[in-house]
């Protein structure tokens, strides 16, 4: 779905260098690793951004990604150190048209995997007979709710 969905809007999708020679991106701690045939130290990537604008300041007006990150910090039940993201950049856009392109993601997604745009998720899991706990219902309905960032702080 998501693939299609950048692609019918004419973004391209790229794939950026995992390994780096200095980390950046983000502000997390990177696993390092060692590139024996080069005798290089390298980390292994905390985010694509960088690559991705570097795309977009190069002539790519709409490039996106779904690829690993490896984050070498804390790990928990809702934490992995590494996971898939998917990052997109889109040239003359700003935070409006951003937030608008985010909404039909998201909603259009739900709603093409569920049937329906409601959600309901259980916050308290699920217990030993496969039944819900404390169940709450998402709305992914469009248009989402936009908060003013200062007020929203």
């Amino acid at each position: 779905f998501i693939r299609r969905f950048f692609d019918e809007r004419g973004f391209l999708e790229v794939e950026t260098p995992i390994l780096n020679t200095i980390a950046g991106g983000a502000v997390a701690k990177p696993f390092q690793t060692h590139h024996n045939e080069l005798d290089l130290p390298m980390f292994m990537r905390i985010a694509p951004e960088l690559y991705l604008k570097m795309l977009v300041i190069g002539g790519l007006d709409r490039v996106y990604e779904i690829g690993r990150l490896f984050r070498n910090e804390g790990i928990d039940m809702t934490h992995n150190p590494e996971f898939t993201t998917c990052e997109f950049y889109w040239a003359y856009k700003d935070y409006d048209d951003l937030m608008e392109i985010t909404e039909q993601l998201i909603s259009q997604m739900v709603f093409a995997i569920k049937g329906t745009y409601k959600v309901v998720y259980h916050s308290g899991g699920f217990d030993k007979d496969g039944n819900g706990i404390n169940p709450v219902e998402v709305d992914y309905s469009p248009p989402f709710r936009r908060v003013p960032f200062i007020k929203g702080i």
